[in-house]
């Protein structure tokens, strides 16, 4: 019965170990404690919802024969769906497109949704699941629990706690995306002979608890196959002005991250990344300003370890040039800290916009040009990369030393080529790789991000090949970089070599090499240090152990007041980070630091 609706249901639990009943005792128990679900076919379950500052309603349609599913939500001023027909998954996100769903861990999670729907535990042969004990665990009151972990065939593994005297399922443990989902089911009630738990809590990690509890539950007769099947998209709420077929704006390129100008509700040009990792932002700042109220406190994640909190709110408008959208669903959300690129960030602009033209960013000229669909035409646009969905991220399989991966496309990124440490990890890339140094390399809605950097290997995109980019092997012990779920991540770094090219309609990426490629290519810091601007000039926020700031006697929150004579406050810092990458070894920078009087950094290659 446990129900992933987008991003909304997350959660994370705790833990002993003893002695507990076998498998075969515990699931003989718990199928006899349930009721009569011999010959049932179909289940609609309805929900009131009440968490994360908001109320709405959700729905299950559950198929118990095949293992297909249609899950809804109506949740404060978002709406969207999810299914599984028992061979595909798709998702309806709130802003209204429906998408076929393959990437990350979408499919293993439906496929241990409907397992645990249609109840398959109970079969002798677990519905072809691998089921082990882990003993005993205890709840944070101290109630001692049998705990199961079960792994479906084709699904993601999850831990069954069941009550040793009611032999009642009492939660389930899951990792999904990057955070452990647990859901405590109670109050359980007959409804047609079988006991379904009238009261369900998830609990995201961050104790921010998301309550359900049952309004309506129906068996009935099977349903077509096309009930749970990916419903057909109708969205009309986009245009470019005067009938137009394509718009075209500059774009400026700092910290290898897109920034534009975008108008919100009809106000003054507002400064925007542009992120096809992410979603429609704006910062609680540019809320206030335009006066645009929030509900809820929802958890969000990406790079880095932490958590972050968001509100949600509905836009009129959000306008790129002459393109145009309309009503959208949006978070408010802190997502860069400050002074951590160097530019005020006002909100972002991602899939929402994307998905409804076909979208071009020229990292040659920088420009992004958005095309209405019915008129692109794919002839110059370079090399096709076929790409599939992991929510709204666009994934694509390729390669990374002839070893096959998934790849996402992130524009957000600052980075070249991130790999996943759980990639790492399966194929024992760390102990393969010699030279590099360890530094902090990102800063996302999670905090910093530190990674092992080094020349890389090959790395394929389908038909492009880029040889030995800039490489970066995650540190993180939470957020994407550390998930197995996540794919690798292809940034700004590695994307600047291209006009890159996004049909979302057509799930295609177009990579086309431009002339005069940018200067820092595959360049890293020369400076060992990692500095963010403050009032008083730049803080540095981290030293590499054994880099040319450590050498110089400079340490973690020294603050930098001047340099090579000119005053902190006359330099731009994403300027100054790539003068910083690409000055030549040997040169000597002066630095005016707050309590140390001057210091002599000599700039050299860590990688």
């Amino acid at each position: 019965m446990s129900k992933t609706f987008a991003a909304l249901l997350l959660s994370s639990a705790l833990t002993t170990s003893a002695l507990a009943a076998s498998p075969e005792d515990i699931l003989a128990a718990n199928k006899a404690a349930m009721g009569n679900w011999n010959g049932k076919k179909t289940l609609k379950v309805e929900y009131a919802y009440s968490g994360q500052g908001l109320t709405g309603t959700t729905s299950s349609l559950e198929d118990l024969q095949i293992g297909a599913f249609v899950d809804t939500y109506n949740i404060g001023p978002t709406s969207g769906a999810s299914g599984f027909d028992g061979a595909k998954a798709w998702e309806k996100e709130s802003s209204g497109t429906v998408t076929d769903q393959s990437g990350g861990d979408v499919v293993q999670l439906a496929i241990s949704e409907a397992y645990q729907d249609r109840n398959l535990w109970w079969r002798a042969d677990r519905g072809g699941a691998a089921v082990e004990s882990l003993g005993q665990k205890a709840d944070k009151d101290g109630k001692a629990y049998d705990v199961l972990k079960v792994t479906p065939d084709g699904g993601t593994a999850l831990e069954a706690w069941f009550d040793p005297t009611t032999h009642l399922l009492h939660q389930t443990v899951e990792i999904q995306s990057t955070q452990t989902i647990s859901t405590v089911y109670s109050d359980y009630a007959p409804v047609d002979g079988a006991l379904i738990p009238k009261t369900f809590v998830v609990d995201d990690g961050s104790h921010n608890l998301q309550t359900f509890t049952l309004t309506s539950a129906k068996f009935s007769a099977p349903l077509p196959v096309s009930a749970y099947r990916k419903p057909a998209e109708d969205i009309h709420d986009f245009s470019i002005a005067n009938g137009a077929h394509e718009t075209t704006v500059p774009f400026r390129l700092l910290n290898n991250h897109i920034y534009a100008d975008v108008s919100v509700n009809g106000s003054k040009p507002l400064n925007f990344i542009f992120d096809t990792g992410g979603h429609s932002i704006v910062t609680p700042e540019t809320a206030k300003a335009l006066g645009i109220a929030s509900q809820g406190n929802l958890t969000s994640s990406g790079g880095g370890d932490q958590l972050a909190t968001s509100g949600v709110t509905t836009l009129k408008t959000i306008r790129v040039g002459d393109a145009t959208i309309t009503d959208q669903t949006a978070s408010v959300l802190t997502f860069q800290a400050k002074g951590v690129e160097g530019t005020d960030e006002q909100g972002m602009v991602g899939y929402e916009f994307f998905a409804r033209f076909v979208t071009r960013f020229d990292y040659g000229q920088h420009t992004i040009t958005f095309i209405d669909k019915k008129y692109f035409d794919p002839k110059y646009a370079g090399t096709p990369v076929p790409m599939r969905l992991y929510h709204q991220f666009p994934e694509i399989l390729g390669s990374y030393d002839g070893i096959p991966g998934r790849f996402g496309i992130d524009t957000g990124s600052r980075m070249p080529l991130e790999l996943n440490a759980a990639f790492v990890a399966k194929n024992n890339l760390r102990a393969k790789v010699t030279g590099g140094a360890e530094a902090m390399t990102g800063w996302g809605v999670g905090g910093p991000s530190r990674s092992f950097v080094f020349k890389g290997g090959t790395l394929k995109l389908a038909g492009v090949t880029i040889e030995h980019p800039l490489t970066m092997i995650s540190l993180d012990k939470g957020g994407a970089g550390a998930a197995e779920a996540f794919p690798n991540n292809v940034g700004g770094g590695v994307l600047k070599r291209f006009v890159v090219t996004f049909d979302y309609g057509h799930s295609t990426m177009y990579l086309k090499p431009f002339e005069g490629l940018h200067s820092d290519i595959d360049t890293f810091d020369r400076s060992g240090m990692w500095i963010n601007a403050v009032p008083e000039g730049f803080k540095v926020i981290d030293i590499t152990k054994g880099g040319p700031a450590e050498a110089a006697g400079l340490a973690k929150d020294d603050i930098i007041t001047a340099i090579d004579g000119k005053a902190s406050a006359d330099f731009f810092l994403p300027d100054l980070r790539e003068e910083w990458r690409n000055w030549k070894p040997g040169t000597i920078v002066k630095l005016s630091v707050k309590g140390k009087g001057d210091v002599k950094v000599t700039l050299r290659d860590l990688i």
